[in-house]
């Protein structure tokens, strides 16, 4: 995230940093780190530095406040996955003066701070093969505290978000896009693979019944432990970015450890990977599936899809960030098969 979040000052945070948690802001460092949500570093003045996170919840004011709450659910799942299953890899936000994980900031950004932790996180991406047993054995201590999340997680739909407005896009193809500089490209791109996505959603709906009966073995699942959310820090692995936490099939979490992610950004799959997933039951007593398997891959690619088909048909200028949109829209497409 290169552009800060439109319409809102710094101003404006650092006074919401006072008001809710007591930060007297010495310093405030805009960090271009991350994707879907914007970060600052803030010192304050008894010299702490803390991770400062604004969520954007979306352009459409109407799922504004339905985002906001389930945004507090998953703030509050880290918590009690911190807390009372005394999960030490969990890096959950800094409650308020109300015991709050996540305050609105504006009608459209919340925010949170979480402490500020020394370490090196990788790239969105597969994981690196020594890292891997690592990785799924912090994914089995999440999965197997679910008892302790079921009250708070959000439960997964099973609905692609963002699935009208692309299905929207892929009706207006006959059309000119004018809603900015990347609007034309976008629009030639879609027209050209539109056949491809229409086939994934299909897919989609298929694999979505194929999963639907598998319910009562849902787990709390963090959602996206690539190596961009797997901190190495210094007392050992930490899980960051908790955005996005469900009961969900495990798929959710463990499909990223197979050679579908590789797949999925064109790149040559890495070999023996089973051994992971049989580690994975071994721990549990849980069996992976292959309808789970194939589903999330899909709902990982098309959820990207819609969000940058949506950002490139809105009203946008020439910045970093929409740029960047165009160019992993193009990826994806463009790494298909049509």
């Amino acid at each position: 995230m290169r552009d800060r979040p439109a319409g809102l000052t710094e101003a404006e945070l650092t006074a919401a940093l006072t008001e809710g948690w007591g930060i007297e802001s010495r310093s405030v460092e805009y960090l271009p780190v991350g994707a879907g949500s914007f970060h600052w570093s803030v010192l304050d003045h008894r010299g702490t530095a803390w991770f400062v996170k604004v969520d954007d919840l979306g352009a459409d004011e109407a799922g504004r406040d339905d985002a906001f709450d389930r945004l507090g659910r998953s703030f509050s799942t880290a918590l009690a996955l911190r807390r009372e299953a005394r999960l030490d890899f969990v890096l959950a936000p800094v409650v308020t003066s109300t015991d709050a994980a996540v305050r609105r900031l504006t009608s459209r950004y919340a925010l949170s701070v979480f402490p500020m932790v020394g370490g090196e996180t990788g790239d969105f991406g597969p994981h690196r093969p020594e890292d891997r047993a690592q990785v799924v054995d912090l994914l089995a201590r999440l999965h197997d505290a679910t008892t302790i999340a079921a009250a708070t997680a959000p439960r997964a739909d099973l609905v692609l978000p963002g699935r009208d407005g692309l299905e929207e896009a892929l009706r207006d193809l006959d059309r000119e896009w004018a809603g900015g500089p990347y609007a034309g490209p976008a629009h030639k791109l879609l027209s050209i693979h539109s056949g491809q996505v229409r086939r994934w959603l299909a897919d989609f709906d298929h694999r979505v019944d194929q999963v639907r009966n598998t319910s009562a073995a849902w787990v709390v699942t963090h959602g996206e432990p690539h190596p961009g959310n797997v901190m190495r820090t210094p007392a050992g692995l930490r899980l960051i970015d908790w955005g996005t936490v469900q009961i969900a099939p495990p798929e959710r979490d463990l499909w990223m450890l197979t050679p579908a992610l590789a797949r999925m950004l064109g790149d040559a799959p890495a070999d023996d990977v089973d051994d992971v997933l049989v580690r994975y039951t071994r721990a549990t007593g849980r069996a992976l599936t292959p309808a789970g398997l194939a589903l999330y891959p899909l709902w990982w690619l098309l959820a990207d899809i819609a969000i940058f088909v949506d950002e490139l048909r809105r009203p946008h200028g020439a910045g970093a960030d929409v740029a960047a949109s165009l160019t992993y829209l193009t990826g994806y497409l463009e790494s298909s098969r049509d």
